[in-house]
């Protein structure tokens, strides 16, 4: 697959990157999508949630009355899930909702939501950004160039760049990762994938290093 690289106006430089189709032109296997998915949200969860039972709230721990001869139905204290105050039956306590995916099974999944953005011609391959200190003004106006300022995008760096990751993080339509760092979900959760010039060529780097 073949991209141009823009400049930050927005226009060709004349050079192009070809994306390995190992990669970017697979069929997308949805399954492994929605396990990946699932999995990274699982991971956010805190599990914090509980109730309390009988044995933790408050009240008496006496018999309300006698067994038998009161006409009445058997009770035992006031603590009892049937009564206002009472302890909770079965209710949600704290647990760890995260699981397990095999490392086959999450890199097929990234290649599937790459093969996806690929099929929707959603991905721009953009010249490297040096900023001397961070501008959030300059990247708004290089995301206007690219028609992308009102899209959802995910920026794929190839190593930290702190000057241009602070002037992108308080731009609430765009969200900064490094390619080490880059996950199923935010490829997917993005509209459109934007990816310096340097972060493609390691793709491209990657696969010739695979068939030496």
């Amino acid at each position: 697959m073949q991209v141009d690289v823009l400049n930050i106006q927005g226009q060709k430089t004349g050079r192009t990157i070809e994306l390995p189709e190992e990669i970017f032109g697979i069929e997308p296997n949805d399954h492994v999508l929605y396990l990946s998915v699932k999995q990274f949200l699982a991971a956010q969860r805190q599990g914090t949630h509980k109730v309390k039972t009988r044995m933790e709230v408050k009240g008496a721990s006496r018999k309300l009355h006698r067994q038998k001869g009161t006409g009445g139905s058997r009770k035992g204290n006031l603590r009892n899930p049937l009564y206002k105050g009472g302890g909770s039956i079965f209710g949600p306590m704290p647990r760890d909702y995260s699981f397990k995916l095999n490392r086959k099974v999450k890199d097929l999944a990234k290649m599937s939501a790459l093969a996806y953005k690929a099929k929707e011609n959603a991905i721009v391959v953009i010249e490297d950004i040096t900023l001397d200190t961070p501008k959030t003004k300059t990247f708004t106006g290089v995301l206007k160039a690219l028609n992308i300022a009102d899209k959802k995008a995910l920026y794929i760096l190839p190593e930290n760049g702190e000057n241009l990751y602070l002037s992108l993080r308080n731009i609430p339509s765009i969200n900064g990762t490094l390619l080490s760092d880059m996950n199923t979900y935010d490829i997917v959760n993005a509209q459109v994938l934007v990816m310096s010039e340097s972060a493609a060529k390691v793709f491209t780097e990657a696969e010739v290093e695979e068939t030496a």
